[in-house]
């Protein structure tokens, strides 16, 4: 691509993201509303237990942390992974070393930003089965 091409398609990038235009992630919208639903029994379960829901979708550089909960002095990261009762997979199962460590470093990016880097903190794993009965829901530390 000559140079002249290469930085309109430059400016384009730069004009979608200053403008906040949603990139596709290849994501059908009955799976999106799937993953919102159980984001959302998540945090109402973890409120019922008394925790705080402090952000949702919390966004770093390392990329996106589902809920974040205050529970007493410390924090939760709950990474939310939401399956069909039909599904194959459990959602347990979608979580591997690679994503753990991940989500241990979107965690320490985002105390950091608050400037509470000694803060204690857990990850936990939402997984959410959703049934024709209604939702089931299991926390499971990971970090």
């Amino acid at each position: 691509m000559d140079p002249l091409h290469q930085g309109a398609s430059a400016r384009v990038l730069t004009a979608r993201r200053r403008n906040a235009t949603p990139i596709s992630t290849g994501m059908t919208d009955a799976r999106r509303s799937l993953g919102d639903s159980g984001e959302e029994v998540a945090a109402r379960v973890l409120e019922q237990r008394g925790m705080t829901v402090v952000a949702r979708n919390a966004r770093t550089r390392y990329g996106e942390i589902d809920v974040i909960c205050r529970e007493g002095r410390a924090y939760l990261f709950v990474e939310v992974k939401t399956r069909s009762s039909r599904s194959f997979v459990a959602p347990a199962e979608a979580l591997d070393r690679r994503k753990v460590a991940r989500l241990l470093r979107l965690a320490h990016s985002w105390l950091a930003a608050r400037g509470e880097r000694a803060a204690s903190f857990r990850v936990v794993l939402a997984a959410v089965t959703v049934s024709k009965a209604g939702p089931a829901i299991e926390f499971i530390d990971v970090a």
